[in-house]
């Protein structure tokens, strides 16, 4: 392994969180309903998100469902950088992860963060969004 840039046997280290909709906190149900990935060797970080609204009215029949939307929209902006990025347009990749995985009182909340190997961190989002919350 070559510690300085997270490579190991072709395979780079990344880090990700899932995204949790918690509808009403009081109860402690949640729904998973995204992935936040990030792998420094690459500077890359993405979000992808499937959000199921039949599940999600499931736990709360009167959650707003465009407000769950637009937030998590909001953390695949802060990912994307530049102007869908807000405040965090300036800053690099890892700065933009440590913000979007920093716990808040929110509907949107990321779970802890998991680290794993991989040889295509751009793949790792969607493969995470398939095995973790489709």
């Amino acid at each position: 392994m070559n510690g300085r840039n997270g490579r190991r046997n072709g395979r780079e280290v990344f880090e990700y969180a899932l995204l949790r909709v918690v509808p009403r906190v009081e109860r402690g149900e949640l729904i998973n309903a995204g992935v936040v990935v990030y792998c420094q060797a690459r500077s890359f970080v993405k979000a992808s998100v499937h959000l199921d609204e039949d599940r999600l009215r499931a736990l709360d029949p009167t959650v707003d469902v465009e407000g769950v939307r637009a937030a998590l929209h909001a953390v695949e902006g802060v990912c994307a950088g530049g102007d869908r990025a807000g405040q965090a347009a300036c800053d690099d990749a890892g700065r933009r992860f440590r913000w979007l995985i920093a716990p808040r009182s929110t509907v949107v909340q990321p779970g802890p963060v998991h680290t794993g190997l991989t040889a295509d961190p751009e793949a790792e989002p969607e493969r995470l969004l398939d095995l973790l919350v489709r």
